[in-house]
């Protein structure tokens, strides 16, 4: 795995750790997909009331969401996925859907192809977190780009919706690294930064 961005070898941590002191950070892994998918994205990302669409920047595949953490936890966290090894691979989005599967929607997504490779690079991301003492989210791994939040949307618009785009198939795009990602509240809602990208090799 090699690191690019943010900390590298011969990285001062306790310099670190001073600037960071007392500094918490709500985290993330995810896969951004490459902008042309964003665009794709874009184009269904309307039709429906009362939803409060994914700015196109933040339509990132959720691997695992971990919460908040320490400044010390956060340099752990940053170097452990570092040391995990996974080749590059493809995906590709396929349909739509929202959750909860009943009830009243309150997400929209765009769905990804049955993948193994996706499957195990999650996998080795959880157990290594798991490895430091570290509880993620673990419900079973659904793969999806959120679209939109809906807040009292019809059922019946919700229908239509998957009716018009539950045939979304992309071309594959090549998945060449990872990221660790900072999630800041805000007024107008959350801000996302990236912290750390792993590339994946060969």
């Amino acid at each position: 795995m090699v690191w690019t961005g943010g900390a590298k070898k011969g990285f001062d941590v306790e310099t670190a750790e001073l600037q960071e002191e007392n500094m918490n950070k709500r985290l993330f892994v995810a896969i951004d997909p490459p902008q042309e998918i964003r665009e794709e994205l874009t184009t269904i990302c309307c039709g429906l009331p009362d939803a409060r669409w994914t700015p196109p920047e933040q339509l990132h595949l959720t691997l695992c969401f971990i919460g908040e953490v320490s400044s010390a936890t956060f340099l752990d966290i940053r170097e452990a996925l570092g040391e995990i090894e996974a080749a590059p691979f493809a995906l590709r989005l396929q349909g739509v859907g929202f959750f909860p599967p009943r009830g009243q929607p309150r997400v929209v997504w765009a769905g990804i192809e049955k993948n193994e490779q996706l499957a195990i690079l999650q996998r080795k991301i959880v157990t290594r977190l798991f490895s430091l003492g570290l509880e993620p989210e673990n419900r079973k791994f659904a793969p999806h780009i959120t679209l939109a939040r809906l807040h009292q949307t019809p059922a019946a618009k919700v229908g239509n919706y998957m009716a018009m785009y539950g045939l979304l198939n992309s071309a594959p795009f090549e998945v060449e690294n990872f990221l660790l990602y900072s999630s800041i509240l805000g007024r107008k809602g959350a801000s996302h930064l990236v912290e750390q990208e792993y590339q994946l090799e060969k």
